[in-house]
This record gives C-alpha cells, sequence and structure tokens, in this order.
C-alpha cells in the first residue's frame, strides 16, 4: 500500500500551480492535479512527476461547479486512501477595466471560482483530512485593491484572506492549520488573462526589490507552509511580492 503523503492543487496545470505540484512531487509527495480544461498544459506536469518516482492523478474540474467537485473528489477517493495537503490555487481574472464598465455576469464569474471554489474545496478536503495542511493562494491585490484594473479580483482575494483567517481557526482543534500565500507580480500566463501580457514587465520597476517574481518563488513559500517546518503557524500570510 503506498504511504506517501497526498497533495491536491486546484489550477495544478500551469503558472504557480504546476510550479507547486513538482516541488510537492520532489519532496515525495503524491500529486493531485485538477484543471479546469487545459488538458495539453496539465498532462506534461503530471509526466514529469511521475518521472519523479511518484504518483500524479489528473482531475478535470471546473470548482465553481459544486457538483463538479463533489464528482472530483470522489474520484480522488478510488485513486488515493489520505488527502494531506490542499493547495487552493485555482483562480480566474478577466481583462483589465475600472467598475463602471463591469457587469453581475463578470463579477459573479470572479467570485465563483475565485472564493466560491475555495470554500467548496476546502469543505471536502477537510472532510478526508486527518490533520493536514491547507493554503490558500490569494494576491498582493488583496490588500492595492487594484484600481482601475482587477477591483473584483482583489476583492475576490480579500474574501480569500478572510475565509483564511477564519476558517484556520475553525479546523485548528481538528489539528489541520490554514494559511495563505499572497503573490505579487509574479511571471505566469494569469496577466495574459487578464489582457495584458507583459504586465509584470510594465510594473516590475516600480518594486522595492525592482523585478517580476518567478512561480517557483511563491511555490516554496506554499511548501513551507504546507511543511512541517510551518507546524506552529496557522492563520497567517507569506507575502512574496518583491516588497509590494
Amino acid at each position: 500500500m503506498n504511504t506517501n503523503p497526498v497533495v491536491l492543487i486546484t489550477g495544478g496545470g500551469r503558472g504557480i500551480g504546476a510550479a507547486t505540484a513538482k516541488l510537492f512531487a520532489r519532496h515525495g509527495y503524491d500529486v493531485c492535479i485538477n484543471y479546469k480544461s487545459d488538458h495539453a498544459s496539465a498532462e506534461p506536469v503530471a509526466d514529469e512527476i511521475k518521472a519523479l518516482g511518484v504518483n500524479a492523478y489528473l482531475l478535470q474540474a471546473d470548482i465553481a461547479d459544486e457538483q463538479q467537485v463533489l464528482a472530483m473528489f470522489a474520484k480522488l477517493d478510488t485513486q488515493v486512501s489520505r488527502l494531506d495537503v490542499l493547495v487552493n490555487n485555482a483562480a480566474m481574472m478577466m481583462p483589465q477595466m475600472p467598475l463602471l464598465e463591469m457587469d453581475a455576469k463578470r463579477i459573479n464569474a470572479i467570485l465563483s471560482c475565485n472564493v466560491t471554489g475555495a470554500f467548496l474545496c476546502a469543505r471536502e478536503a477537510i472532510k478526508r483530512m486527518d490533520k493536514g495542511s491547507i493554503v490558500n493562494v490569494s494576491s498582493g491585490a488583496s490588500r492595492t485593491g487594484s484600481p482601475n484594473e482587477y477591483l473584483d479580483y482583489a476583492a475576490s482575494k480579500g474574501a480569500l484572506d478572510t475565509f483564511t483567517i477564519g476558517l484556520a481557526k475553525e479546523v485548528a482543534s481538528k489539528g489541520i492549520r490554514v494559511n495563505g500565500v499572497r503573490p505579487g507580480l509574479i511571471y505566469t500566463d494569469m496577466h495574459r488573462d487578464g489582457g495584458e501580457a507583459n504586465r509584470v514587465d510594465r510594473l516590475k520597476s516600480k518594486l522595492p526589490l525592482g523585478r517580476g517574481g518567478e512561480a517557483e518563488e511563491v511555490a516554496s513559500a506554499i511548501y513551507f507552509l504546507a511543511s512541517e517546518q510551518a507546524s506552529f503557524t496557522t492563520g497567517s500570510f507569506i507575502d512574496v511580492s518583491g516588497g509590494l
């Protein structure tokens, strides 16, 4: 019987999620990679993980849809016998615009993925955890508000921060820790999704460290919070934002 620890990473097929999946694999975890629709990106990540001598499982689901989340966890139950870590990484961003141009469809789509999805996945993960750790991937935008660009995205991440604090207190007696990581300007495809692929290069000079960050740097913070090195840490955050 396989006794490797198991991590589930939502949005694990690219960017920060993919970097996190590979890092956990290098530390001996079996990795469950959730993806919404981009199987072509997720499959090579799984292949790279398997080459490290651990197991990788691909789990397709739109985490904004409760029935798909339930189906994903039901499939997970058939493939692994434990769940040690959940990384709530999946999120969406839409093209830049001020609030005056936003409609309810856009706002609700952002909130459903970035907030409701994290709630649903955490709920199902907790049911399966004997102790364990949850790491929510928030954003530096939760503190800046991202005016005139991604106010809806920033607000969703602010909600995720509050969720992190409250859930940490709610499940502490179960031995489950809940923490958050707040990336800043990181070189990932999400900026392309947001309408400006070169956004990091445009803004990096304004950061105290004067450069954009890499997905692997965020992954390191996620792994630390999930690991026993952070065994007395819950309801806390690491900002990986170059001093933003």
